[in-house]
């Protein structure tokens, strides 16, 4: 007891603090964190912005950096501000964030189911099939170029079809091998004009034919030069 009280004698009693134990306060970072999606209210420290309101988008703890969402008008999306955590000195919580069940549910975009027109693609399909059995009834394989161009430009300006190697001018006129004005005969009852007219047309286009034939540039083959073959020194 005596030694205790000469070691305080003359010397200053200990100063007794308390024990706080480990602070409650949340780091600002797991405050926004917390608030993702809130309405907020920023205190920074930047002179372009001291002040900032919008939605917090997020708060990254890997970048220190928030980023909000300040709106602008109705029709135009939001401006979003990328802010470092370290200019922020406050915030203020202006509405929470929705709750996670409190989303509106998207709506239905399953269109209803409606009847199939059958008879409409019936009848698309059935007039699909007879414009390729006409295509491929204009085409004669057993006649050569020659015919099947003539028949081509007759059908141009006037109904055509195939009997056999003959060719059919408005069901009337008969053009046959070799298929020249003089080789169109009509049937019993066909007025002249429509005969003169058939070989008219014809022969234009033979004549036509015969034009685009002597258009036709044939390469020069270029002469060979003659070889000196004259006996040799020394043969």
């Amino acid at each position: 007891m005596a030694d205790n009280k000469r070691q305080n004698v003359g010397g200053k009693a200990p100063i007794a603090t308390p024990n706080m134990g480990s602070s409650n306060m949340p780091s600002l970072e797991n405050a926004l964190a917390g608030v993702i999606g809130a309405r907020i209210r920023l205190q920074t420290t930047l002179s372009s912005q001291p002040s900032i309101e919008g939605t917090l988008f997020t708060a990254c703890p890997l970048t220190n950096l928030v980023a909000i969402a300040v709106p602008t008008t109705l029709t135009t999306p939001p401006i979003h501000h990328i802010l470092p955590i370290s200019s922020i000195q406050n915030f203020t919580l202006v509405s929470a964030p929705p709750a996670p069940n409190s989303f509106a549910s998207p709506p239905n975009t399953t269109p209803a189911l409606t009847s199939v027109p059958t008879a409409a693609l019936r009848a698309r399909a059935d007039a699909a099939v007879a414009r390729l059995k006409e295509a491929v009834s204009r085409k004669n394989k057993a006649v050569g170029k020659e015919a099947q161009d003539l028949f081509d430009g007759l059908s141009r300006t006037l109904p055509t079809r195939w009997d056999g190697n003959n060719i059919v001018v408005m069901d009337s006129v008969v053009v046959s091998a070799p298929y020249r004005g003089e080789d169109c005969k009509a049937g019993n009852g066909v007025p002249a004009h429509t005969l003169n007219r058939v070989r008219k047309v014809v022969d234009n286009e033979r004549k036509r034919f015969a034009d685009r034939e002597r258009k036709v540039v044939v390469p020069a083959v270029p002469a060979i030069p003659a070889v000196h073959t004259g006996p040799r020194k020394g043969g």
